[in-house]
């Protein structure tokens, strides 16, 4: 195991968070469970009935931790908070208190993430059963974005065999980011990779030009995304456009920007659009032989985490822990 997840794994141990995961008819979701439990690295609560998700643990021969924690509404035992928090937030769309109340008992996704905006819950992981956008429309509807945000977007953290840790965005949301939401995505994948990594962030703006050595509007949009971040977080170390030769090689970073603070030393890679940071990541994961965790989303008010359909259990583990942490102010 890369060095980097046993140590986000320790710290969040430490924290003694309450994590919801919501598909548990998954049994990779009741395995994640109870290793979080058996290892303390946080509290757990599975939405349903407690005799169902035994009865679903029993099957594979999987015997729950005591300390597993079972919430289940029905409309008469929903509490009025929760499905007035739901209303207020979607009866712009036409959603009444009764539909709010039906949305909550009847789809785990909804439910768990009223349980994370409420504060009933630190945080949740899903997306083993449901799609990116199930889960991501969940977050909306229910939690929202962080005050000053308007995007949510994913970041992978990339560990390296040398020991190096990388943070890729946007590499699963946004498919062409405007400059503005460019910039957010920069200072959010910032945070992200200080909160994880416990490192100084050095962002790199990427494109197909370094310091102009290229003319292209999609240059430009890079330039005007940088100078976007630069205005609302002057403190952020960013630097761009480059080209990711002279964001990540010291030699080539003092021959093509040596007047740059982050050319050669970059550990927060910013793609300038989808189709490059899926790509890149994968490259970087197949070739490169690095471990990816992610996507991590990012964004959000509180920590809402999405799975691949295709996710080991212990990436379920992995992503709850990444919750705990996210969700550290």
């Amino acid at each position: 195991m890369q060095a980097i997840i046993n140590d986000i794994r320790q710290r969040a141990g430490e924290q003694n968070k309450k994590i919801i995961l919501p598909e548990w008819t998954d049994q990779r979701v009741l395995k994640a469970a109870a290793y979080l439990i058996e290892e303390k690295l946080c509290r757990v609560f599975l939405p349903g009935r407690e005799e169902d998700i035994k009865s679903a643990a029993l099957d594979i021969n999987l015997d729950l931790p005591p300390e597993i924690e079972f919430i289940s509404y029905s409309h008469n035992t929903l509490p009025e908070a929760m499905t007035g928090h739901l209303y207020q937030r979607r009866k712009h769309k036409g959603v009444t208190p009764e539909k709010a109340a039906r949305m909550l008992v009847e789809d785990p996704l909804p439910l768990a993430a009223t349980l994370i905006a409420t504060g009933e819950v630190d945080g949740g992981v899903a997306g083993s059963v449901a799609t990116t956008e199930a889960v991501i429309r969940a977050a909306i509807q229910c939690i929202g974005l962080q005050p000053g945000m308007k995007t949510i977007s994913s970041t992978f953290l990339m560990a390296l065999d040398s020991g190096r840790t990388l943070t890729y965005a946007d590499c699963g949301v946004v498919p062409y980011p405007d400059p503005r939401q460019l910039a957010e995505i920069a200072i959010a994948s910032a945070r992200t990779h200080q909160k994880l990594t416990q490192e100084e962030p050095l962002v790199a703006m990427l494109s197909f030009s370094t310091k102009g050595s290229a003319r292209h509007k999609r240059v430009d949009y890079v330039t005007k995304a940088l100078a976007l971040a630069k205005e609302k977080e002057p403190a952020l170390q960013i630097d761009g456009e480059l080209q990711f030769d002279a964001a990540f090689v010291p030699e080539i970073a003092r021959r093509k920007a040596p007047e740059s603070t982050v050319a050669g030393e970059a550990n927060v890679f910013i793609f300038p659009n989808l189709d490059a940071g899926n790509i890149g990541y994968k490259i970087t994961e197949r070739l490169a032989g690095a471990t990816a965790t992610g996507p991590i989303l990012q964004g959000l008010d509180r920590p809402l985490m999405d799975l691949s359909r295709g996710c080991r259990w212990e990436d379920i583990v992995n992503a709850a822990c990444v919750a705990v942490l996210m969700g550290n102010s």
